[in-house]
């Protein structure tokens, strides 16, 4: 499969090898170019099928973890949450929500 390595002032630290790498077009499309193979402070090479277009200087290049070696659940840890009423009348809770992320390594 062809590679295509991109220089840029500053990468990302998150990327990783075996991440998957896109491009925006100008259009807004957004193109999967394929897994990232190389990544230093100032590049990113990248396995790009044949029949991909290569992205411009001017195109957003964007990438998202490969969900088979980054995947993860809440192992061990635990929220405790305590919630009362200050009305003197009862009332019901609709919903209760939260978001967990694991932040960078």
């Amino acid at each position: 499969m062809p590679n295509i390595t991109m220089t840029f002032p500053h990468v990302n630290d998150s990327v990783q090898v075996n991440d998957i790498v896109y491009y925006q077009k100008t259009n807004g499309t957004i193109v999967k170019m394929g897994e990232c193979t190389a990544v230093t402070d100032t590049t990113v090479s990248c396995n790009i099928g044949g029949l991909v277009v290569r992205p411009t200087s001017s195109e957003f290049i964007l990438f998202s973890k490969n969900n088979l070696g980054n995947t993860s659940a809440l192992r061990g840890y635990y929220a405790e949450v305590v919630m009362s009423n200050d009305e003197e009348t009862q009332c019901e809770l609709y919903t209760v929500g939260s978001e967990v992320f694991e932040s960078s390594k």
